[in-house]
């Protein structure tokens, strides 16, 4: 597995690396994990019987390119330290299959024509064609890209320098990731027809989910901060797209609801100011989950088109109740009116309709919670797992077939 990074840092891309590589494992394929060094601590030198690996990396040292102070990115380019430490890797452990994630393909690139080992790239995003990964321009979904406007677009996301980078990084090398790739593993349908794969360069395999944390065996007191009367539940970055200011706006128009709480890195200091709302800001996976569980139902309100909405089928294996925008990957995740309620994007009054059906009928909202939590294990390991297997031996045959072709 080679993803940009990993534990302890939280979301829902790193938890994915982490229940495919432990049920990879436990299925007895001989797995291990190589992610970026992180400024905010490293991983464990191993997950269970997985060997964890960490990559140094160069680009962030350029002035004006990093900007997160809490995870460091990868480039779409090759980064030197990366390729020199990925190198070494390789050759110690001779991997068949290299499954990467993320940007963190490009330092993988140079060392692939090669190699005999098969590579696949999940598509967690749009970064395949988009330098802000988001396919999102000026708050609505963008048609695809174009030198002009995305240099524009990528200095407004990340700033004047880093913007210029991504956008050239990406546009330079993206017919070169479509040849390199043997598999392309889009995570949801909407990944696939966005990023222009077709069926015969990819398949879709959905993002797993694995058995829900436990409940704390003892009360963190991080807990405390919830609200003691029933709340309704947000989980994730609190940004405009993905729809936080307009979940705050229509819940300031209710009339008496339950608080709001909303667990995720604040990016909306304008947050802080709407009564009844909580911005408890990021907490540890499970006290998330914690969250969840004892919320009256949740809401993802996304404006973007959402690559795969992990979130939401956290909240269905948690038995609750999903009100989630129909765009993007959500879509495959929510049932309308059977395992949840979907409303359009920035469609206020919809949205106010929907809390409001949730907010006061019980039967109703039991009733699409029981029936999400019947449908999760579609997602699970178990259904999941052997799609991955398939991916990777069509991936090897195809890699033989290069192998030969490049022979003869």
């Amino acid at each position: 597995m080679l993803a940009q990074s990993f534990s302890p840092i939280v979301g829902g891309e790193e938890r994915v690396v982490e229940d495919l590589s432990l049920a990879l494992s436990k299925r007895g394929h001989e797995v291990s994990i190589a992610t970026l060094e992180q400024p905010g601590g490293e991983p464990p030198p191993e997950l269970g019987d997985i060997p964890i690996h960490t990559l140094r990396s160069s680009s962030h040292r350029l002035p004006g390119v990093e900007t997160d102070a809490e995870r460091r990115h990868a480039p779409p380019m090759a980064d030197p330290e990366t390729v020199l430490g990925l190198r070494r890797l390789i050759r110690a452990e001779k991997p068949q299959v290299v499954h990467a994630h993320n940007w963190i393909v490009h330092s993988y690139l140079p060392l692939s024509k090669r190699s005999q080992a098969a590579l696949v790239l999940s598509n967690h995003d749009y970064g395949i064609l988009c330098a802000t990964k988001r396919l999102l321009r000026k708050g609505v979904p963008c048609e695809g890209p174009g030198i002009v406007k995305c240099v524009a677009c990528a200095g407004s996301h990340y700033g004047a320098v880093r913007g210029l980078i991504a956008t050239a990084g990406t546009m330079a090398v993206e017919s070169k990731l479509r040849r390199a790739v043997d598999l392309f593993l889009p995570i949801s349908s909407t990944v696939q027809r966005l990023c222009r794969l077709d069926d015969e360069s990819s398949r879709v395999i959905p993002d797993l989910i694995a058995r829900l944390p436990p409940s704390p065996a003892v009360e963190d007191p991080r807990l405390a901060q919830l609200p003691e009367e029933p709340y309704i539940f947000y989980f994730g970055d609190l940004t405009e797209d993905k729809g936080a200011w307009h979940l705050a706006s229509v819940y300031r128009s209710l009339d008496d609801p339950p608080p709001l709480v909303m667990v995720g890195r604040n990016y909306l200091e304008e947050l802080r100011d709407v009564p009844g709302l909580h911005a408890l800001g990021p907490w540890p996976h499970d006290l998330a989950i914690e969250a969840l569980r004892r919320s009256l139902f949740a809401v993802v309100p996304s404006l973007w088109p959402e690559p795969f909405g992990l979130v939401a089928l956290e909240a269905a294996a948690a038995g609750k109740a999903v009100i989630a925008s129909d765009i993007g990957g959500l879509m495959d995740i929510v049932v309308d009116g059977q395992t949840g309620l979907l409303v359009a994007p920035n469609d206020r009054p919809a949205l106010r309709e929907a809390i409001n059906r949730l907010v006061d009928d019980d039967a109703v909202r039991a009733k699409l919670g029981e029936a999400a939590g019947e449908r999760a294990p579609l997602f699970g390991p178990d259904v999941i797992v052997p799609r991955f297997e398939s991916a990777y031996e069509l991936a090897l045959e195809r890699r033989g077939s290069r192998h030969a072709g490049s022979r003869g």
